[in-house]
């Protein structure tokens, strides 16, 4: 028997087992009139369960007070589709960071802030099923909130599902000095922002995930950098103090590698960093 512990919105609720077992399950208006007690019936469950130990889990219960009910109903959607034409189980995690990243899509529309997506191109011809996945989002995305986000933004949610299909695991000889950087780049933006990080707290797992990138990036030589400076001075204007950060890191790395950073680059690294800081709830 599966009992509502609490809902925590029309189509999530945190559940419990008859042996305590808590998870989170997903459903089309599964929390709709229920409340804590509630029984959900045997028709009702075949929608998507997450054990509450996983971390994601946890990181989750702290994201739904900041993303709309509909980019978790999107999500749903989405994921289901995708899984049908894959014809395979996605990591858990994707209904996270797809939902995460939805939300943060339709952000920086409404604020006017392209992000182009450097690989798009490679997306679209070398995983050209997840591309169609995503092109299917991208136009339920667009016609249910009535937007038009462009089409870079299916490569975006290819990407995503790429990384829902397994883990990709690092075989860089240079993982130690990668992992070194990356703790000092976190070091170097706690500090300069006093913020007392928590690695079960969303915005800032997101933000080594972009760190690890980047210094992946650095080391491979394979920086972004198209000499266009409409994004970093855009940045530089919305987000000063992230971008304030962001020349901080500059000036580190570029004082133990002697080598410079483009801007393109520091306008990724202030994005993440305002995000990390704007929601420094911790």
């Amino acid at each position: 028997m599966i009992t509502i512990k609490k809902v925590l919105n029309s189509s999530v609720v945190l559940v419990e087992d008859e042996h305590k077992k808590e998870s989170i399950l997903f459903g089309k208006g599964i929390g709709y009139g229920k409340k804590a007690g509630s029984v959900i019936s045997d028709q009702e469950v075949d929608q998507m369960f997450i054990p509450i130990e996983n971390l994601k889990a946890k990181e989750f219960l702290g994201l739904l007070d900041s993303i709309p009910p509909v980019f978790i109903e999107l999500t749903q959607q989405i994921v289901s589709y995708a899984e049908k034409k894959l014809n395979t189980n996605l990591n858990t995690g994707i209904y996270f960071t797809l939902m995460d990243h939805l939300n943060f899509a339709v952000e920086r529309f409404n604020k006017n802030i392209n992000i182009t997506n450097r690989v798009y191109w490679e997306i679209k011809n070398y995983y050209t099923e997840e591309f169609e996945i995503g092109v299917f989002a991208l136009n339920l995305l667009n016609e249910r909130l009535e937007l038009e986000l462009p089409i870079e933004e299916a490569a975006n949610i290819a990407f995503h599902l790429i990384n829902a299909q397994g883990e990709k695991k690092d075989s860089s000889n240079n993982g130690m000095r990668i992992a070194k950087m990356i703790g000092s780049i976190v070091n170097l933006v706690r500090y300069t922002f006093n913020i007392n990080t928590n690695n079960e707290n969303i915005h800032y797992t997101r933000f080594i995930t972009h760190v690890k990138f980047f210094v992946e990036r650095f080391y491979a030589n394979k920086m972004i950098d198209d000499k266009d400076n409409v994004l970093f001075e855009q940045i530089a204007t919305l987000y000063p103090e992230a971008m304030s950060g962001a020349f901080k890191i500059k000036e580190y790395i570029e004082q133990v590698n002697k080598k410079t950073i483009p801007n393109e680059e520091l306008a990724y690294l202030a994005v993440h960093i305002h995000r990390l800081i704007n929601y420094n709830e911790l």
